[in-house]
């Protein structure tokens, strides 16, 4: 009987013992499998982005452009010429200064055609005279013809010299007239009012006839000079509104289609556009602008276009699914502004889907994203 009990204690400790063992080894297994999944959640890769990092693509109006550029020039310029020879006096202008129209901007010196005019003028009283002369001879031998003393070809010689000494008189006057013409232009005028752009000669200096003296621009009227590509000027009419920039600044400048030129560049094949712009405050002839002409709209579902990627075979966007960066295959459309940025149409998305913006970089498929907090009022 004793020995049945020390059999029957012993199975109960050997019992006791494996049931102690067997929940030894499952909590040591538990252990084994919280530490496994930690470390495959540490191995994933994850990234956290800010609301700032997305963008939700949406179904949008795109304004299409097409993107030009060229410089700024007057509408109205013009060149301050010599048109006699001689000596410039009397410039004082400079870069920069203002003048009206028919403002004196300098002198040619007038001695000499001043002394011509007097010759000329000389020449004309002279055959002004010889009018007279002529006029009483002719008075004299028409009376002696009356009475019988001379033959009628004596009148007719008589008659012949008057209308010579008009015709000379005739001519002397006109050279007067060159000659005073010639004293007017020693007196250099504005054509138009403007801003002096350079000035190209000095005083005292001998000016040939058409040699440049200053340059004159109106900034009242600019406009810029764009050269379309052969396929681009199909699109552009007459009328159609841009939206431009001066290299450097941030300033935007609305400007409208006024002419194009209807024959394409040789050699280039390119037209010519211009386009005038409707504030020219602070602008200047010459700074660099570019922009885009409004050439049409196109609606559907749009992104970013720093969005789409195109380091694959075929452009993507990437998205964020289920807390996952996905890639999702787009094909891209027509492309506008929309709220000062470009945007894309692109088909094989749905609009609200939740874009990567292209400023944070590749991202591998499958990343995790976490969201940053916003931070508390």
């Amino acid at each position: 009987m004793r020995k049945h009990w020390k059999w029957l204690l012993a199975a109960v400790l050997v019992a006791v013992v494996l049931a102690v063992a067997w929940r030894v080894m499952g909590s040591r297994r538990a252990v084994q499998v919280a530490d496994a999944q930690q470390a495959a959640q540490r191995a994933e890769p994850s990234v956290e982005l800010a609301q700032a990092d997305v963008v939700k693509a949406e179904q949008r109006e795109l304004l299409r452009g097409l993107p030009i550029s060229g410089s700024l020039k007057a509408v109205n310029s013009a060149f301050v010429k010599a048109r006699i020879a001689g000596e410039l006096q009397g410039l004082v202008l400079r870069e920069g200064d203002a003048v009206k129209a028919g403002q004196v901007v300098a002198r040619v010196d007038p001695v000499e055609v001043r002394a011509r005019m007097q010759q000329a003028q000389q020449q004309a009283d002279a055959a002004r005279a010889q009018i007279d002369i002529a006029q009483r001879q002719y008075d004299n031998n028409k009376a002696l013809v009356d009475q019988g003393f001379i033959s009628r070809s004596a009148l007719d010689t008589s008659q012949n010299n008057l209308a010579g000494a008009r015709a000379t008189h005739q001519a002397a006057l006109a050279a007067v007239d060159v000659a005073r013409k010639a004293l007017d232009d020693t007196v250099l005028r504005a054509p138009i009012s403007g801003i002096v752009a350079q000035r190209l000669a000095q005083p005292g200096e001998r000016i040939a006839i058409d040699g440049r003296v200053i340059e004159i621009v109106d900034l009242g009227r600019l406009e810029m000079e764009a050269t379309l590509a052969a396929a681009d000027s199909v699109d552009v009419r007459v009328g159609q509104s841009a939206q431009l920039q001066v290299d450097g600044s941030a300033r935007p400048l609305a400007a409208r289609v006024v002419r194009i030129n209807p024959s394409a560049q040789a050699g280039s094949r390119s037209v010519l556009a211009y386009l005038a712009i409707a504030d020219t405050a602070g602008l200047r002839q010459g700074l660099f602008v570019q922009g885009n002409i409004a050439t049409g709209s196109a609606s559907g579902v749009a992104v970013p276009l720093s969005a789409l990627r195109t380091d694959k075979p075929a452009p993507y966007v990437q998205v964020v699914e289920n807390n996952r960066v996905a890639h999702k295959p787009v094909q891209p459309g027509a492309r506008g502004e929309a709220e000062k940025e470009t945007w894309v149409g692109v088909s094989g998305l749905n609009a609200g889907a939740l874009v990567v913006r292209g400023h944070v970089g590749p991202l591998r498929e499958g990343t995790i994203v976490k969201f940053t907090k916003s931070p508390s009022p």
